[in-house]
């Protein structure tokens, strides 16, 4: 019988730059068109974000911060070195990057190669001119170097096709070598370049939703630019009940393998994840509290 470990991660982009780069996506805010010029008068802004700024445009702040962060990044790699898993499967979105007009499935489990690599600091992730520049000093050519296991990408895809699950599977990537929702978590979760050793199942969930986002100038507009001219909107994520269900069998699935497994929940933004970890993770939680296997923190 199997055994699960359930962790969250952020995926947040901006923590992958140095941190004299961190305050910038505030200065951005203060030029965006879409934010009312309310919001961009120092005089109504909270007395703790003025005392963030402070002297050095917030600076000071950043470093704090990354220090946290990188502490928190920590603690979820000594959690899952204690467990050990024999596999790690990461749930994050695909903003635009494997995933375009070609085909949008709301759901796919990628059952990548043994051995694989991916070189996170060239321009969108394939080549392009110079590297981007990041807090590990890192070049253009850096790679991080991955394992996959197709073996247990297939066992699921097949348990959760025959649960009435129609889930969509891959064996290699199709327009980017790796979504950042990925990427960035197996950076993050080796913030100290110590090597990932664990074989990895990306599984990607769709979140491009409806065309609301570009007109509502949501963030999800900076990544995604509009696919289609016609009148009717894209069609949406995966409803909520349907990613819980989707997420139950999955726990239901590696509790009945072989494996060790790890069960991490990718999001965007680093204060989202923890206020929603524990409600993200209720059903899953639920269902290893009724014998399926183990769960520790996050």
């Amino acid at each position: 019988m199997g055994e699960i470990l359930g962790l969250g991660c952020t995926h947040y982009p901006g923590l992958t730059v140095p941190d004299e780069r961190l305050p910038a996506g505030f200065q951005r805010l203060l030029t965006a068109p879409g934010v009312p010029a309310y919001y961009k008068d120092r005089a109504n802004w909270p007395a703790e974000l003025v005392a963030e700024l402070g002297n050095d445009q917030g600076y000071s702040a950043a470093q704090r911060y990354s220090a946290r962060m990188a502490d928190d990044f920590r603690a979820i790699r000594a959690a899952l070195d204690g467990f050990n898993p024999d596999l790690v499967l990461v749930w994050g979105d695909d903003q635009y990057e494997n995933f375009r007009e070609d085909i949008i499935p709301a759901f796919c489990v990628l059952g990548l190669d043994d051995d694989f690599a991916v070189k996170p600091w060239q321009a969108n992730g394939h080549g392009g001119n110079g590297g981007r520049p990041n807090r590990w000093g890192e070049p253009a050519d850096w790679l991080l170097e991955l394992h996959g296991h197709r073996e247990a990408a297939k066992y699921l895809a097949t348990g959760l096709i025959e649960r009435g699950i129609d889930m969509a599977y891959a064996y290699k990537p199709l327009h980017h070598p790796l979504a950042h929702a990925f990427t960035n978590t197996f950076l993050y979760l080796d913030w100290d370049r110590r090597g990932f050793p664990y074989p990895v199942i990306p599984f990607a969930i769709n979140c491009y939703g409806s065309d609301l986002l570009h007109a509502q100038g949501g963030s999800s507009a900076l990544f995604m630019p509009p696919r289609d001219k016609s009148t009717l909107p894209d069609p949406p994520s995966p409803q909520p009940w349907r990613c819980m269900a989707v997420g139950k069998a999955v726990a239901e699935i590696f509790a009945a393998s072989p494996w060790r497994v790890a069960l991490i929940a990718s999001r965007r933004r680093p204060a989202v994840v923890r206020r929603a970890l524990p409600c993200r993770l209720r059903h899953l939680a639920q269902a290893l509290a009724q014998g399926y296997g183990t769960s520790g923190p996050a």
